[in-house]
């Protein structure tokens, strides 16, 4: 058991590491955006745009794909044998490939009409363009619906390098682009290079795929019966599974109708770092215990279940907790020294940051809801997700209606916050009752947490009132304005953490200590 725990933290943390690399890549994907494009008519079509797609994917497919196919491929692989599983991974590739074609074709006839119904705030000129990019831009479905089957099959296999470095590889083309073409090319050829970029996240997954033996075969029997469990179990999955797009497409739809529809591009860019930042660390653990709690599930290993819930839980909250408090306290300096370049001006400036202060209050919410969903999954149970996913959808909808005409996007990103956080309350009850995740010594342990968050927040905040006194509106400033206040809050917040004697952060000093102790041996 601690061999298998000490390889799924050495997953988890390279993961982590590549998952980051992507990230950041995406982040100075978006810089050249808002460099180039601001949150200008052209920004707002392209983001709404690309936006579409990957909205209908993720709210039929993607979630769906993974939490549907990776327990029942699980069961294959351990019952039946990997012959077996790798035909049901044909026949199950084959079904979404059709689907996704189906769904491509549709999108571009109907293109007109989605750019209308996600956002029917922007004037004539910028829903045409919206609408042309779009035709261009639904073929990514396809590529993603490989690319996320690709996925579930090497996780499944305990391959999680590969998938993580996805967004690495699209991201580079995408980069490229910027960097040398984009001047010559304009907004139709990024709407190209994000096309390419997606069709890389499938082809990179290839070798790796083949090393396994697997190589695909078209194959399609709807009467299989590991295809039949798969539909099943994937239509509560997907409904359960609408509540981050879904919400995204609300969001977009209200965003239309802000400053021109320059809401649009301020959210996207502020939903950008706050999934960079939380999504790093979150979706990389998320996705390295999936396939374990698939498999301690088909073996009925509660004990085992729950134990790793609880641990996954109390070494995210260590770090979700001051990440959601420093990212609030310095939610305008990020944005100044990642987007105040070019066309971003300080109105840009003003509206994004306003966004991502509140998107930020709904890191937790995102944690706790992105771990449970997958120990639902993993248990074939879609049933809590489903409700837990209509709840969030509803509140968000009535919340956008009630607060954006008021507050804007600090509106929609409260709205935003508020479902998300609903959403993990409707998981954890029944999951907490059935499986007592959060004990006593947790609670004891949260509460130190976030003293030593709110003292971080006091020392942020003072400092960063210091450095503005000084710190120009330059790059370096900005820089600075950002890194200092950053600094002195995990150095305080590390030193509370030894004061407090929080578990946690005396399992991490012993881990570096064990890393260290090995390196010297070597």
């Amino acid at each position: 058991m601690k061999n298998e725990k000490d390889y799924a933290v050495k997953a988890a943390g390279l993961m982590m590491i590549i998952t980051l690399i992507g990230k950041l890549l995406g982040l100075i994907r978006d810089q050249l955006l808002a460099c180039n494009y601001s949150v200008g008519r052209e920004a707002s079509a392209f983001l709404t745009a690309s936006r579409i797609p990957r909205i209908f994917f993720d709210v039929v497919f993607a979630s769906a794909i993974s939490a549907s196919f990776i327990p029942v491929f699980n069961e294959y692989m351990k019952k039946k044998g990997k012959k077996e599983a790798f035909k049901l991974s044909n026949n199950f590739i084959t079904l979404i490939n059709l689907l996704t074609i189906t769904l491509t074709i549709l999108g571009i006839i109907f293109a007109p009409v989605l750019t209308n119904i996600f956002a029917d705030g922007f004037d004539s000129e910028t829903a045409a363009l919206c609408t042309s990019l779009l035709r261009i831009l639904f073929p990514a479905t396809i590529f993603t619906g490989l690319a996320f089957s690709f996925v579930g099959i090497l996780q499944s296999m305990d391959e999680f390098n590969v998938p993580a470095a996805m967004s690495i590889a699209s991201n580079l083309v995408i980069i490229i682009y910027y960097l040398f073409f984009n001047k010559k090319f304009g907004i139709y050829g990024l709407t190209i290079a994000f096309l390419i970029g997606w069709a890389m996240q499938a082809i990179i997954q290839i070798p790796s795929l083949i090393k396994r033996k697997y190589v695909y075969k078209p194959y399609l029997n709807l009467k299989d019966e590991g295809i039949k469990k798969i539909l099943i179990l994937m239509l509560p999955v997907m409904v359960g599974t609408w509540v981050q797009p879904i919400n995204l497409a609300i969001n977009t739809k209200f965003a239309s109708h802000l400053f021109e529809g320059s809401g649009v591009s301020a959210v996207e860019y502020a939903n950008t770092v706050y999934s960079i930042i939380v999504g790093v660390f979150v979706l990389s653990i998320a996705n390295v215990i999936f396939p374990r709690l698939s498999r301690m599930s088909i073996e009925n290993d509660k004990a085992n279940f729950s134990k790793t819930i609880s641990e996954t839980f109390e070494a995210m909250f260590y770090v979700i907790i001051p990440m959601t408090v420093g990212l609030m306290c310095v939610s305008q300096a990020v944005v100044r020294l990642i987007y105040q370049h070019g066309g971003f001006n300080e109105f840009a400036v003003g509206i994004t940051s306003k966004a991502l202060f509140f998107f930020s209050a709904g890191m937790i919410g995102f944690g706790i809801q992105n771990i449970l969903s997958r120990a639902f999954y993993a248990q074939q149970n879609g049933k809590m997700p489903l409700i837990s996913g209509v709840i969030s959808i509803g509140l968000n909808l009535i919340l956008c209606m009630l607060l954006t005409s008021r507050f804007d996007v600090a509106g929609l990103a409260i709205a935003s916050t508020v479902s998300q956080t609903a959403a993990a309350f409707v998981l954890l009850v029944p999951m907490q009752i059935k499986n007592k995740l959060i004990d006593k010594r947790l609670i004891k342990e949260l509460f130190k947490m976030a003293v030593a968050a709110f003292i971080m927040a006091i020392a942020v905040i003072a400092v960063k009132k210091f450095v503005a006194s000084f710190a120009g509106a330059s790059t370096i400033g900005n820089l600075i304005y950002f890194a200092v206040p950053a600094v002195v809050g995990i150095v305080v917040y590390i030193i509370m953490s030894f004061v407090l004697k929080i578990s946690e952060f005396k399992m991490a000093i012993a881990m570096i200590f064990k890393i260290l102790k090995r390196g010297a041996k070597n």
